[in-house]
C-alpha cells in the first residue's frame, strides 16, 4: 500500500496542543514538518501534561488528520522505527474480550460494545472511576497482562526485522498499554532492547501522541523521519498519526476489512499482513539514514 498524501489543499495543522503545532505539508512521501524549534518538544509535552494529565477534569480529544490520496515521489528519510508489543512484536495471546468482562460486568461490557464496535478503550474508560473502583479495574487488567507474559512469544519476522534495522543503524523504539513487568520480560525472552520502551506506567498511552513525540525528542528526530508500527489501528495508527509520523499497520488476519471499522476514519500509510513485509517496504520507500 502506497504513501497516503494530505488532501488538496496541501496544509494541515495538527490542532491538539496550543505550542507544538507543526504545519504538515505534502510533498510526496517526504512531509516536511515546518517547527519553530524541535528543541521545544520536551517543554510543549509538559505543557500537554498539565492540560491533558489522565487524571485532570479537562479532556481533549485530537482531531485525526484525514489522508485521503496515493502519489509517486522521492523517497523519504527514515531514521527510527517505533513498534506496538503485544500483538505486533508478540504473538497475540491475551483475550481483552474477558478482561472487558471482568472489569466491567456482562451487561456493561455489552452495552459499551454496542457504542465502540470498533473496540473498548479500557484504560480510558476506567479513568473516570472513583478510585477504589479504578484500582480493583486496574488489578484485573494486569492479572490478564501477566497471564499473557506466561504464554509470550515471539511473532514470526521480528527478530530479522530487527537484524535489518540494526545493519542500517536504524533506532528501535517501543510504546505499549501494557505494563513495564511486560516490557522488562519481552527484553529478556526476546534478547533484543528497544529504547525508549515506554509502557503505562509513562502516564500518556496511546492513542495519545505524546509517548511518540517523547521517543522523537529523545532520538533528536523529527515525527516525519519515523514510522510507527502496530496492529490496532485505534492505537497505534491513531498515535502515529496524531504525531505526524509514518504508519504501518499489522494486520494478520484482515479483521480491518470489517465494515466495524469503515466510519473510523483512519488510514494508515501502510498495510501489511506480516512483519516480513515491513523490511522490504521500508527499503522500497524509504531512504534508510541513521
Amino acid at each position: 500500500m502506497g504513501i497516503m498524501r494530505l488532501s488538496s489543499s496541501g496544509l494541515l495543522k495538527l490542532k491538539w496542543s496550543p505550542v507544538f503545532n507543526p504545519i504538515c505539508r505534502a510533498a510526496g512521501r517526504n512531509r516536511i514538518f515546518l517547527l519553530s524549534a524541535f528543541s521545544t518538544i520536551h517543554s510543549t509535552l509538559s505543557l500537554y501534561s498539565s492540560c491533558h494529565h489522565p487524571s485532570s477534569p479537562h479532556r481533549y480529544s485530537f482531531p485525526m488528520p484525514n489522508f485521503s490520496s496515493t502519489v509517486s515521489a522521492p523517497r523519504g528519510r527514515l531514521r527510527g522505527v517505533v513498534f506496538d508489543m503485544d500483538g505486533t512484536l508478540t504473538v497475540p495471546v491475551i483475550d481483552f474480550a474477558a478482561m472487558h468482562k471482568s472489569v466491567l460486568g456482562d451487561e456493561e461490557y455489552v452495552r459499551i460494545k454496542s457504542l465502540n464496535p470498533s473496540g473498548i478503550d479500557i484504560l480510558h474508560i476506567i479513568q473516570s472511576w472513583a478510585p477504589e473502583k479504578q484500582r480493583r479495574a486496574y488489578e484485573v487488567i494486569a492479572d490478564f497482562e501477566r497471564q499473557g507474559i506466561d504464554r509470550l512469544q515471539i511473532m514470526p519476522g521480528a527478530a530479522e526485522l530487527c537484524t535489518f534495522l540494526d545493519s542500517k543503524n536504524i533506532r528501535r523504539g517501543l510504546i505499549t498499554r501494557n505494563i513495564k513487568e511486560a516490557v522488562d520480560i519481552f527484553h529478556q525472552r526476546f534478547g533484543w532492547t528497544f529504547h525508549p520502551a515506554l509502557s503505562r506506567e509513562f502516564g500518556y498511552y496511546k492513542p495519545n501522541p505524546a509517548p511518540l513525540l517523547h521517543i522523537c525528542s529523545s532520538w533528536d528526530v523529527l515525527p516525519n523521519e519515523v514510522i510507527m508500527i502496530g496492529d490496532s489501528l485505534r492505537d497505534d495508527v491513531g498515535c502515529g498519526k496524531q504525531a505526524g509520523a509514518f504508519t504501518c499497520l499489522l494486520d494478520e488476519t484482515g479483521r480491518y476489512n470489517s465494515e466495524h471499522y469503515a466510519n473510523m476514519d483512519l488510514e494508515p500509510d501502510f498495510k501489511v499482513s506480516t512483519l516480513g513485509e515491513v523490511l522490504h517496504l521500508l527499503n522500497a520507500n524509504f531512504e534508510l539514514a541513521p
